[in-house]
């Protein structure tokens, strides 16, 4: 089914069943935005960090061989 096509049957809906339906797809949405704001505050905290001094980065190939060092 086309997003066309859905939008059309979805405006047979009676207002109040698309007022939920909306609700549903805007929620699932948020839930997404909200995660991505999440992350780049997070990387944004990281990224501080780094140009303050607080932490050295390490790339993921001496990560994982400072692993697997540990766990030989």
């Amino acid at each position: 089914m086309s997003i066309e096509q859905l939008e059309a049957e979805a405006m047979k809906l009676a207002p109040e069943e698309r007022a939920r339906l909306g609700e549903k797809l805007l929620g699932s949405v948020s839930y997404d935005l909200e995660f991505e704001a999440e992350w780049a505050k997070e990387i944004d905290r990281r990224v501080q960090e780094i140009r303050r001094g607080e932490v050295i980065p390490v790339s993921s190939g001496d990560m994982f061989k400072d692993a697997l060092d540990r766990l030989s």
